[in-house]
């Protein structure tokens, strides 16, 4: 007797787009994932974009994540902020709140819902670490609604926080990022950082989907345990990567399914 199909989710960061090109791609890219991180005006998103990326989400049958950063458009959020002298706890948790509140008023408006919340950029790297800003984070996440998702790295304080907070997690696996032997991701200002290869990123994404381990930059093989994989929106080829990852997943017999939606 077979055991339950495995499923995996399969999520994108969307509503970042500054042209038409970039927002025409990011809207495409909703066929083919199942969970949506739209920017809510951290980093990038205005309401006008917000509210098309939630009526795509929509159209397509797709869970609606919150993907709020510092505040901090001119740096698109990938500039960490040292607490107690770039910004301050109080600031950067009600920046926060009004970013995922913005975008779950949208959501609420067009009949849907944000069902989790995944920090963007610099908050994300700076949480898996820091257990203060980790903190911040779940705590305005619970003080929203102690129902939504916390989407993030599978190990670290980010995943502490949000089990402290009584808060679902759903860990996350990048199939156009490189990896360091300690499983953590390797910065973007190093060189083969960022996965362009469509053919390198398939091959991770399957590896990681249907074995449940990753080739760290040193060659080694890790073990990645994740539940959601991300497909940047603004990455080259992002849509095509997108449409042959779904295919070779499900191809390996995997389902891909929101979490959030099973929760």
């Amino acid at each position: 007797m077979k055991g339950p199909m495995k499923v995996i989710d399969l999520n994108a960061d969307l509503g970042e787009a500054d042209n038409a090109d970039w927002a025409q791609a990011e809207y495409a890219m909703l066929a083919y994932v199942s969970s949506a991180n739209i920017a809510c005006g951290g980093h990038a998103g205005t309401p006008k974009s917000m509210r098309h990326m939630v009526r795509g989400a929509n159209k397509y049958g797709v869970a609606i994540g919150a993907h709020p950063s510092y505040p901090d458009k001119v740096h698109f959020g990938r500039r960490s902020k040292e607490l107690g002298k770039e910004i301050s706890k109080d600031t950067l948790s009600a920046s926060l709140m009004q970013q995922i509140a913005t975008l779950a008023e949208i959501a609420a408006e067009e009949g849907s819902f944000v069902a989790y919340v995944k920090p963007h950029g610099a908050l994300y790297n700076d949480a898996v670490n820091d257990r203060t800003k980790a903190d911040i984070i779940a705590s305005t996440i619970a003080q929203i609604d102690s129902k939504l998702s916390v989407m993030g790295p599978p190990a670290g304080a980010l995943r502490a926080a949000a089990k402290d907070y009584g808060l679902s997690y759903i860990a996350e696996g990048f199939i156009d990022r490189r990896y360091m032997p300690n499983g953590q991701l390797q910065p973007r200002s190093e060189d083969g950082a960022l996965i362009s290869s469509r053919q390198a990123r398939l091959v991770q994404a399957k590896k990681i989907a249907s074995l449940g381990t990753v080739t760290a930059s040193n060659g080694q093989d890790i073990p990645l345990k994740v539940k959601t994989l991300c497909l940047h929106g603004d990455s080259r080829g992002a849509v095509e990567t997108a449409r042959l990852v779904r295919r070779e997943i499900q191809a390996c017999g995997i389902s891909i399914k929101a979490h959030t939606h099973a929760l």
